[in-house]
């Protein structure tokens, strides 16, 4: 992988990809502030996916670390089941601030790729479901469409079901 292969636009979740030579697809969208929906409602209509197919990435903090869970974007987050899955007894989701630090991304545009400093990540189990799955790629209007199975490989991720409708973040 070359300079020439090195765009201004790449994002470090871009390069993480690139470096570890996983094959992935990138999908440009214009972001709009004034998006009711949220940022990954917007992606996945922009984008012309199925809402269960564009994933958020969220940080929670279970008091002794912050964990990553990456969930679809019609659906939210269970703190509980995301705690259970990484063996602790609670998780509430992380500052906002703290989540652009630690991540060195905007909200809106975190990515579970490239980030600052590596968390444990969760992936919902509804992910494999499919062949491709898309994730911010660091940056509002950026996705990028990758095998989960290959995300769970690059992130030395885990997979559980750490979606619910019940709570909303």
């Amino acid at each position: 992988m070359g300079k020439k292969k090195r765009k201004a636009a790449a994002t470090p979740a871009i390069k993480q990809l690139e470096d570890a030579k996983v094959t992935f697809t990138t999908h440009e969208y214009e972001h709009s502030n004034d998006d009711a929906d949220g940022y990954g409602l917007e992606a996945a209509r922009k984008l012309g996916y199925d809402e269960r197919q564009v994933f958020k990435t969220l940080m929670a903090d279970t008091g002794d670390e912050r964990v990553i869970g990456v969930v679809p974007v019609n659906g939210h987050m269970s703190l509980k089941e995301l705690a259970h899955a990484v063996g602790a007894k609670k998780a509430e989701m992380a500052d906002p601030k703290v989540a652009m630090r630690e991540s060195g991304y905007v909200v809106g545009g975190i990515s579970p790729l490239g980030q600052k400093t590596q968390h444990r990540t969760v992936l919902d189990e509804s992910a494999l479901e499919f062949d491709e799955i898309l994730v911010s790629g660091g940056k509002r209007g950026l996705s990028l469409g990758v095998n989960p199975h290959d995300l769970l490989a690059v992130l030395d991720a885990t997979t559980a079901p750490i979606a619910t409708q019940k709570k909303s973040y």
